[in-house]
């Protein structure tokens, strides 16, 4: 169930990466020369490999990694939304 839940909260994290990705904000202008890589999509790469490990240490019995996944999406969730809304 963890895992369901973890492949849930990934594809949401994508849809706001993405959404945040084409929004043109001012501040991704400013992000180090490595976030550009491959026209920028390189730290879709990052998140996916995030997700990954996640998901492969919660199928070894590691719930923890679920909850520390689970918080970091809220946290991207408040991160996408105060960019995409203009409040940063």
């Amino acid at each position: 169930m963890a895992i369901f839940v973890l492949f849930v909260l990934g594809i949401a994290n994508f849809a706001m990466h993405k959404a945040v990705l084409e929004s043109d904000h001012p501040l991704l202008g400013r992000m180090p020369w490595f976030f550009h890589m491959l026209g920028g999509r390189f730290s879709l790469v990052v998140e996916f490999l995030m997700l990954l490990g996640a998901m492969l240490m919660v199928a070894t019995g590691s719930t923890a990694w679920a909850w520390g996944y689970a918080v970091y999406s809220v946290l991207n969730a408040i991160s996408a939304w105060l960019i995409i809304s203009g409040r940063v």
